[in-house]
């Protein structure tokens, strides 16, 4: 029986070669999702390693104080510094303080990867050198106006010793001279962002407050412990002060580093089990039809003696020997796209790295999971024919594998089918209500049912399809109609090949319903009520200085154009024993630059010691127009606001909100998360250029229009959809193979039919009409379902968001919809290319011959 088996595989190797490419393109995924997820960990593992071989001890803010001022947290000191280098377990502490700080390349262009883009200072130690940090050319920065850069970031920029580099940190522009160069094992430098050093002074002039530390790490002096320098430091540090270990914080940032892996292989882990799912039916399909085809020759081996267990072994047989060729295949394919992937993500990083450098790790679980998935999705979709092709008879040399359905057996089928589909409908329904944490759950679970009734009902539900285009295929003449018959006549196989189709669209279509109306719902939130022309915000949405504000006041002065000018500023406070943060706005003009809407109360008494509060908090808290609510605010001063408005927050303006002339004069320092700004003349290229002239044209600040801050909503959707667009694109290929398997094989099994057709007057034009015309019944029967699927997901999609955020509303794409028909028609035409060459070349005697 082995050796017939090599042999069938040997005589239908054409017919089998579809069915271990559609293994091999799931594999691959697989593997290459496991080999990428398996280097992209490691990568960043080793990195995060090297980035704690300095620390022993670190010493970090902690909470505010009980019943301090809002925000407020312990210091940092030089004088604790002092105290913890004193300590005879300690051998070498190091004060550090870091921030955002963009860079500019000589084109103007922010360098780097925007939010990894960091400044820190260089902090000498007793030999006059900071071990974090290797000066390769020149020398460290001593004094204000000096900086050094890493060295991957000076290759990428140009930038030389003696250079002048202009850079911002909060959005002013400052021009430093470049002193030095250096290398370091930053697992963010090495990701492809920047790191650039100042002198301790400067830095935390520029990231803290003079003599204020962002963190104090120390190294242990030999033969002390981390727990015992750990237990030495916290008996002078100040109250609220906290305390890590190296090696708690090194495997901290391995839990967060693995947690970002984990979602990222599940993500792709999906798509491959897409893929897979979906060449479940093309390999069920091709062994269904061979099985079928070679009904006498296993008739025969009943006859002679084989036993039904042994005909099945053979099929499985098959399928195994396939599926490990697949799989191994797959293995080595997705090697070599996780490799791709590597080089391609480093392409993306203005020509660095975007990944620590790193060796592709294949780790044998990765070889073992491929390989075992593809003989075990082989031989699972082979396990029902295999089973049929064991119970035909010995006297069944004449018969086919695939008798016509009993009525009992097709009225069970629709039943349980029927059944599976109303239970998943009704489950998403139910997911529909729920919170987003649990219904997006019941929504996949409910999905996943509802696909599976579909799947087992497509049979019944592709005759009324069928039925009706069937006006459309007569209009085709003879080839019309005999293509509907041949779709008729095996309503399974027609529904089995449709359905590895619907499953890919059913997919896009949802995922592009529920894009769209994500991308309406965030632009209303981000645009709605914006009467500004330009927003001015930090490109990695840190706080501006108020000398951005500043500027831009006196902007007008300049250009004569800029009207209105608020701040939207964001600072802790206490709010009836609540801790909260208030927006600080301009009272006497924020009603030129936004159009908040109200529920209750207006703008009116803003000024005037009233506040406005957004009606989610309002709703929380049992505030309403007229409560009058005790501040503490972030200098410990106390005040009281009477709540004037109750608004719709929006991403621009939520929480509570008072004017900046209560606010301001109990802050140390001035901040604005983002600037409003409104011009005589509306948006226009001039005044934006007139804006960022006025600003200095700094690299670290964004100035929006209107339309801005909506393309690049726009834009980010569409990029991530994009994305699993070309996720899903393995899916739909495989469907694709499903389709030309299906017309190449259904042409082997109709040749003694197709040449009776040609004996009697068919032309070969028109044998190729006929597949051509079943291959689109096919396409588009397996589209129609799916885009009517994905608009219902898309729909359940949105309610479920749509709990959270009023703001959603159901958006139906009819331009992309119709594209995916389209998409559908061409899928039908181009997987009949082969197939209908196949069958107008059939030479008709010998076709009729071999009926």
């Amino acid at each position: 029986m082995f050796r017939t088996t090599l042999r069938n595989i040997t005589a239908h190797k054409g017919r089998l070669l579809m069915t271990m490419l559609a293994a091999l393109l799931g594999v691959a995924f697989l593997s290459a999702t496991l080999v990428f997820t398996d280097t992209f960990a490691e990568a960043y593992r080793k990195s995060s390693e090297q980035s704690f071989a300095y620390v022993d001890v670190a010493i970090r803010p902690g909470r505010a104080p009980e019943g301090g001022p809002p925000g407020a947290r312990p210091a940092l000191t030089q004088d604790l510094l002092h105290d913890v280098a004193r300590l005879p377990e300690a051998r070498t502490v190091i004060g550090s303080v870091t921030g955002f700080t963009a860079i500019a390349g000589k084109d103007g262009a922010l360098a780097g990867q925007g939010w990894s883009t960091r400044g820190a200072n260089y902090y000498p130690g007793p030999g006059g050198a900071d071990p974090r940090y290797a000066v390769a050319r020149g020398r460290a920065p001593q004094n204000a106006g000096e900086i050094m850069l890493d060295a991957r970031s000076a290759e990428r920029t140009g930038y030389q010793v003696g250079d002048t580099v202009r850079l911002s940190v909060d959005g002013p522009v400052l021009k430093e001279k470049l002193v030095g160069v250096f290398t370091t094992d930053d697992g963010e430098v090495a990701a492809g962002g920047t790191l650039t050093l100042f002198d301790t002074a400067t830095a935390q002039r520029l990231f803290a407050e003079p003599g204020i530390f962002s963190e104090i790490t120390a190294k242990a002096s030999p033969g002390a412990s981390q727990v015992a320098l750990r237990a030495a430091v916290e008996k002078v540090l100040p109250e609220g002060a906290v305390t890590f270990t190296g090696d708690s914080l090194a495997r901290d940032q391995a839990v967060r580093v693995e947690g970002t892996i984990n979602d990222l292989r599940s993500t792709l882990l999906v798509f491959a089990g897409i893929a897979l799912f979906v060449g479940v039916f093309l390999i069920a399909n091709t062994f269904t039809m061979l099985t079928a085809q070679r009904t006498r020759e296993l008739a025969l081996l009943r006859a002679i003696g084989a036993s039904r267990r042994q005909i099945t072994r053979s099929v499985l047989v098959e399928a195994l020997l396939i599926g490990a060729v697949a799989g191994c295949a797959g293995m080595v394919a997705g090697i070599g796209v996780a490799a791709c992937l590597r080089g391609l993500i480093g392409s993306f990083g203005s020509g660095g790295q975007v990944l620590p450098d790193g060796p592709l790790v294949v780790s044998p679980a990765a070889v073992v999971v491929s390989l075992a998935v593809g003989v075990l999705v082989t031989m699972a979709a082979a396990w029902p024919p295999a089973r049929r092709a064991g119970r035909i008879p010995p006297v069944a040399a004449m018969s086919a594998v695939h008798a016509p359905a009993t009525s009992r057996s097709l009225v069970v089928r629709n039943t349980v089918g029927a059944i599976l589909a109303a239970a998943g409908a009704a489950t998403v329904l139910a997911g529909t209500g729920m919170d987003f944490d649990e219904g997006q759950y019941v929504i996949g679970l409910g999905a996943s049912t509802l696909l599976t009734g579909v799947f087992v009902l497509t049979p019944l539900l592709s005759r009324p399809f069928i039925a009706a285009i069937t006006p459309l295929l007569r209009r085709m003449g003879a080839p019309g109609k005999l293509a509907r018959e041949n779709a008729l006549r095996n309503p399974r196989r027609t529904a089995a090949t449709a359905s590895a189709l619907t499953i890919g669209l059913a997919v896009i279509t949802g995922l592009t319903v529920i894009a769209t109306s994500s991308r309406e719902a965030t632009d209303a939130r981000a645009t709605a009520t914006l009467s500004a022309d330009y927003v001015v915000r930090m490109g990695n949405y840190d706080d501006l200085s108020v000398q951005v504000e500043d500027a831009l006041k006196a902007t007008d002065r300049v250009t004569g154009g800029v009207t209105a000018v608020s701040p939207l500023r964001e600072v802790p406070a206490r709010v009836a024993g609540s801790n909260m943060f208030l927006t600080g706005v301009d009272a006497g003009v924020i009603g030129d630059l936004l159009r908040p809407e109200f529920t209750r109360g207006s703008l009116s008494g803003l000024g005037t010691g009233g506040a406005l509060v957004d009606a989610g908090t309002a709703a929380e808290h049992g505030w309403t127009t007229g409560t009058a609510l005790p501040v503490t605010l972030p200098d410990g001063g106390h005040g009281r606001v009477t709540i004037s408005g109750v608004y719709q927050d929006t991403d621009l303006l939520h929480g509570l909100v008072i004017d900046t002339h209560l606010l301001d004069p109990h802050l140390r320092t001035r901040t604005a998360g983002s600037v409003l700004v409104k011009t005589a003349h509306g948006p226009s290229r001039a005044a934006k250029d007139a804006i960022i002239d006025a600003l200095g044209d700094s690299p670290a600040i964004l100035v929006q229009s209107k339309q801005d801050v909506s393309t690049s909503i726009a834009h980010s959707i569409t990029v991530m959809l994009n994305l699993l667009y070309g996720l899903l694109a393995m899916a739909v290929i495989v469907a694709v193979l499903g389709v030309v398997n299906t017309l190449v094989m259904s042409v082997v099994e109709r040749s003694a039919e197709i040449g009776m057709l040609r004996a009697i007057g068919l032309d070969r034009g028109g044998v190729r009409r006929m597949v051509r015309l079943e291959s689109l019944v096919i396409s588009l029967f397996g589209a129609t379902l799916g885009a009517g699927l994905g608009v219902f997901f898309g729909w359940a999609g949105v309610r479920l968001l749509a709990a959270d955020t009023p703001a959603y509303r159901l958006i139906l794409p009819w331009g992309q919809i119709a594209l995916v028909l389209a998409l559908a028609t061409v899928i039908g035409v181009v997987a009949a290319v082969w197939p209908a060459r196949n069958a107008a070349r059939l030479d008709m005697l010998t076709a009729i011959q071999s009926g």
